[in-house]
């Protein structure tokens, strides 16, 4: 179905409490940052000052909490996607959230948890490199770890137990 753009024209702006009120419900669903609220605020048609007076008010009232929100997104991030740290810190940093949120977002990853989802990435790409050289395969998954956001350091250290 087209987009109709005389229907986008017809829609109305909200009053401001009616707009705080959406967004206490789009928070309540799930853990949201200021940026995300901030965006739908503004297709409510608010203008910023408004914008950011509700921000202040939803953070205020606990609807909205960047560290609660590091802590949610890297979690479910790591354990679901599996994750590495870099790759996360990368979509913390799209949702504008601080270098202290993000530090106790990432406390929320186990080290041991960590190496484990390392190895278990590398264990299930390594049939795939099998009959290439030492090399080769070194090369292909570093890439293919990098790529999912893990670090060299630790990459080097599962390769010691993958090759070993």
């Amino acid at each position: 179905m087209a987009f109709d753009w005389e229907e986008k024209k017809k829609r109305k702006r909200l009053e401001p409490k009616v707009a705080k009120l959406r967004a206490a419900d789009y928070c309540a669903i799930q853990e949201r940052s200021q940026q995300q609220v901030r965006d739908k605020l503004y297709t409510y048609g608010l203008h910023e000052n408004e914008v950011e007076e509700l921000l202040a008010d939803l953070i205020i009232e606990g609807f909205i909490n960047e560290e609660r929100f590091a802590r949610a997104y890297a979690g479910g991030k790591f354990r679901i996607k599996g994750w590495g740290k870099r790759k996360i810190i990368q979509g913390l940093k799209q949702h504008k959230i601080s270098d202290r949120c993000i530090g106790k977002g990432l406390e929320e990853i186990p080290q041991g948890d960590y190496l484990d989802t390392l190895l278990k990435h590398a264990k299930k790409k390594f049939p795939s490199l099998e009959g290439q050289s030492e090399y080769f395969i070194k090369g292909k998954l570093t890439q293919y770890l990098t790529m999912k956001g893990f670090e060299g350091d630790d990459i080097r250290e599962v390769f010691q137990e993958l090759f070993d």
